[in-house]
């Protein structure tokens, strides 16, 4: 089975980080795209990922999180959820268009731009081996780690 090689990228991330996806290969990778720090959609899902983290990292597999927000945004949502892994700032939506998760939605009846929650699983190989678009939170994460597990 061939897999479409994930797109490539450099962004700067928490932890005083530049992740570069290239560099990853040899470990399978979460990519989580989610539309804003500190609401309760992406905090919910955020801390099912950091509940999580061990056993994800248990099956040879890196997590990160990605969206709009500065890195000062992510460092502070960071530290207020006790994340165990790193959150990737892409202001000028470099991975999210590379990734086709900039989407309209509607929002209090007004057509806005923004990130559809969507989860790409990177294998070891740099290809996208499953991808979820249009996220909702409840068992996402449960779901992405049996797809981890079964790679």
């Amino acid at each position: 089975m061939t897999t479409a090689l994930a797109p490539d990228f450099t962004l700067p991330a928490t932890g005083n980080r530049s992740i570069t996806l290239s560099a990853l290969r040899g470990s399978k990778v979460v990519l989580y795209f989610y539309p804003k720090d500190n609401t309760p959609g992406c905090t919910n899902e955020s801390r099912d990922f950091g509940t999580q983290h061990a056993a994800f990292v248990e099956a040879g597999c890196e997590v990160f999180g990605i969206s709009r927000d500065s890195l000062k945004s992510h460092e502070n949502f960071k530290a207020k959820l006790e994340l165990p892994f790193e959150l990737i700032s892409d202001p000028e939506e470099v991975a999210c268009e590379a990734f086709g998760v900039m989407k309209l939605k509607n929002m209090y009846g007004k057509q806005v731009r923004g990130i559809e929650r969507s989860t790409f699983l990177i294998d070891a190989s740099g290809g996208i081996a499953r991808e979820w678009r249009g996220v909702k939170v409840a068992g996402h994460v449960d779901e992405v780690l049996a797809a981890v597990r079964s790679l």
